[in-house]
């Protein structure tokens, strides 16, 4: 069991939730806010992403980002940021036996280009998103090919920025010690993300196959996406890891109740410490990851 926990809060993500939820924050203000909401009910991490401001829509745009990392930096409370570099690999497949008529979900992009707010803004940690993957029940999909993982892993590493790799499946895992073994990545965090359809289940037998394969040392966090958040939250402690909670993965904070960012931290803090866990600080986890605080 891991008894000093990294809690990471994952603000508002890509996914069509606006509607779902008045609760998802959608303006770099609300982003902002929402980040010091979480850092105040205990978080040590933010994940940001951002979204168009008029339409709630997923967004690359830099100034949208360095605007969300000026108000937190301005923020009262100390908190570790990381930034998603996800954003640009999704292709969404014509419908029948049209495949190359690409959906209006299409935002594909190269390696390098979906680093460019990294580039601009030199966040404490960014994400690498590990594989290809179907992403949902329907013509979605997920593209970063092992070309363009192992251009964005070299560019992160240049600039001095702390990857944590995206593991949606066992196969991502897989690739992502290639990258290590190959010298393209210094020291990474790992993310397992489960739970997500159609990657790796939100289960024990799965969460324990993915630690057992992990690097020796390894810093990693764990989450599951919907109901099985806070189970999932648990989980990743007791098999020695850290925990992600959040908006981007769910939106309720008991059956039918409508979550915050900050309930949602609340609610994590108070499972780990029933579980006889306490959470890290922004400077105990920056100690604990091997930060450079920017």
């Amino acid at each position: 069991m891991n008894h000093d926990v990294i809690i990471t809060c994952a603000l508002t993500g890509a996914g069509d939730t606006v509607a779902k939820s008045h609760l998802v924050p959608i303006t770099p203000a609300q982003i902002a806010a929402a980040a010091v909401e979480a850092a105040k009910a205990g978080a040590t991490v933010v994940h940001c992403h951002v979204r168009d401001p008029q339409t709630g829509r997923f967004s690359r745009d830099v100034e949208l980002y360095r605007e969300v990392m000026q108000r937190i930096r301005e923020a009262d409370v100390d908190i570790i940021v990381n930034l998603t570099a996800g954003m640009g690999g999704d292709l969404e497949i014509g419908p029948g036996e049209s495949p190359m008529d690409f959906g209006p979900g299409t935002d594909l992009i190269g390696p390098l280009e979906r680093l460019a707010h990294i580039e601009a803004l030199l966040p404490e940690i960014c994400t690498l998103d590990c594989g290809t993957l179907n992403f949902g029940d329907g013509n979605a999909i997920y593209v970063s090919t092992p070309a363009q993982l192992r251009a964005g892993a070299k560019r992160i590493t240049e600039l001095g920025v702390k990857a944590e790799l995206e593991i949606f499946d066992t196969g991502h895992l897989w690739f992502a010690k290639q990258m290590i073994k190959e010298g393209l990545l210094d020291d990474p965090l790992f993310q397992l993300c489960l739970g997500i359809p159609w990657g790796a289940p939100a289960d024990t037998g799965t969460m324990k196959a993915m630690v057992d394969n992990l690097p020796q040392g390894a810093t990693w966090a764990g989450f599951g996406i919907g109901r099985m958040q806070m189970p999932m939250a648990a989980q990743a402690v007791l098999l020695g890891g850290n925990v992600r909670v959040g908006l981007e993965d769910n939106l309720y904070l008991d059956k039918g109740v409508l979550a915050s960012n900050g309930q949602l931290v609340e609610r994590a803090v108070e499972i780990l410490s029933r579980l006889g866990a306490r959470v890290l600080t922004p400077a105990e986890g920056r100690a604990k990851m091997n930060l450079k605080r920017r």
